[in-house]
């Protein structure tokens, strides 16, 4: 009999679960026995890992609909709910699930797996050290986007009663999971981090498997998003002293661009972490990815961002009177990052944490940088310092929309950015543009909306009862 410590697991794990209890009925398909370290490690490496962002794409000021997709249908679709800003309905009522949710909980499956189990693997310690340290790095990635899409934005005043989300930290078959604050999902996810990076790699195997400086990457960005701006800058630096290509669109501009020059996945030298919103043909159905009349307006007529990659003139796909604009390029073309990190984000991440210390210089200094691999008019390309913080934060929040399109970002943006005075936005958007046969209406997203934070969906409540909602909103039941 073999010992308890030969695994028959199956990579087909991932299609059991969505969260919490949901994810605790394991029934293996198809047989692969796992018994020694090398082939935890290879577990780590995932591909095509997706999450999806249907929950919130048209919660923002970037994306748009063309108006067919959203006039006569219900407003409890849920594109047209978020499209029209309704906090009317009680959206529990008409969320049956979420792809996001079940699937980074799937991932997580996983990285509990390999954490849990890896140890008592014949093998050596230093491949165990790194397939346990690589797996928390993803845990941590995964928790950090449930929390930041089903819980309010961290408030120190406010974290440690807020409701979070279920941690889940091991491979336990009867594990009873319960909702965790806000602060001990933060706690958690910067132990995992801490507790990784002495044993990552610099330059792993291939791009699934995380890099030290993604590591970084990623710390940094819960230290911002904890508005702790000193360890955010560290770890931004250390990410950036790591890998910090720029891809040179200006150059690229020249050479002819996506019709003479393909930049698929594997040529991108931004990427830190490789995920994808839907799959390896990431971005590839541009009429789902319409960017808004503002944003295409702050593009500015020389930004190469979106003179490569946008089309303002398909009536089948967009209206184009309207002024918006959509993606028009093949994923084998031009793979564009969304929902990973990037190591621009990191940079634009240091540039906030430069100008919210006052060192406007230095940050204007990091959007340059980014900026005259962007824009093709030399003079236009670099940006004169600012007087003030203020105008200096303005500025960058504009380059993150233009640099960080589509994903999570602008999402996740605005939810943080409206905790502050100075930087909240009330979203207006007058509809529709071009049609003349309804009424126009102007409709506002405020910074303090509960559609800010997305409710559990009723497969996740019905199967694990004790779970609440973090918004005001009725259980659907």
């Amino acid at each position: 009999m073999k010992s308890k410590f030969t695994y028959i697991l199956s990579l087909v794990l991932l299609l059991l679960s969505t969260a919490c209890e949901k994810y605790l009925d394991i029934v293996p398909k198809g047989e692969e026995i796992i018994e020694n370290a090398d082939q935890f490690y290879n577990m780590v490496s995932f591909p095509n890992r997706a999450y999806p962002i249907n929950n919130f794409q048209y919660l923002v000021d970037d994306q748009y609909l063309k108006e067919s997709n959203v006039i006569g249908l219900p407003a409890t679709n849920i594109n047209v709910l978020n499209f029209t800003f309704n906090e009317s309905i009680n959206r529990p009522n008409i969320m049956t699930s979420s792809s996001l949710y079940n699937q980074a909980y799937k991932y997580i499956l996983r990285w509990n797996t390999i954490i849990s189990l890896v140890d008592d693997s014949k093998g050596e310690v230093s491949v165990k050290q790194l397939a346990k340290a690589e797996a928390r790095v993803l845990r941590a990635f995964d928790h950090f986007v449930i929390l930041n899409t089903f819980a309010k934005h961290y408030d120190p005043a406010k974290a440690s009663t807020q409701g979070g989300i279920c941690i889940m930290d091991e491979y336990n078959l009867e594990a009873k999971p319960v909702k965790s604050t806000v602060a001990e999902v933060y706690a958690f996810i910067e132990k995992d981090l801490d507790e990784s990076i002495p044993f990552l790699q610099t330059n792993p195997e291939n791009p699934y498997h995380p890099s030290l400086a993604y590591a970084y990457a990623l710390k940094a960005k819960v230290h911002l998003f904890k508005k702790e701006f000193e360890k955010a800058k560290a770890a931004a630096k250390a990410s950036l002293a790591l890998k910090s290509d720029i891809y040179d669109l200006v150059a690229y501009t020249a050479a002819g661009g996506p019709a003479k020059v393909n930049v698929p996945v594997t040529s991108n030298p931004e990427i830190l972490n490789l995920v994808y919103m839907t799959g390896y043909n990431e971005l590839n159905f541009g009429y789902s990815y319409i960017i808004s009349p503002e944003l295409r307006t702050l593009f500015g007529a020389n930004d190469a961002r979106f003179n490569l990659f946008f089309n303002t003139t398909n009536a089948t796909w967009l209206d184009m009177a309207a002024g918006t604009a959509w993606w028009n390029i093949k994923y084998t073309a031009f793979f564009y990052p969304t929902v990973g990190m990037k190591t621009t984000e990191v940079q634009l991440m240091l540039a906030e944490c430069e100008a919210r210390g006052g060192n406007l210089t230095e940050a204007i200094r990091l959007m340059n940088e980014i900026r005259v691999k962007r824009i093709t008019n030399t003079a236009e390309a670099t940006l004169a310092v600012p007087a003030t913080i203020k105008e200096t934060m303005d500025l960058l929040i504009q380059e993150r929309r233009k640099e960080l399109l589509f994903g999570f970002n602008r999402f996740w943006d605005l939810r943080r950015f409206n905790t502050e005075p100075d930087y909240a936005k009330t979203i207006v958007r007058v509809f529709p543009l071009v049609n003349k046969t309804v009424p126009q209406v102007t409709y506002t997203l405020k910074p303090d909306s509960k559609l800010y934070t997305i409710p559990f969906a009723q497969d996740v409540l019905k199967l694990n009862p004790g779970l609440t909602l973090n918004t005001d909103e009725a259980m659907p039941w």
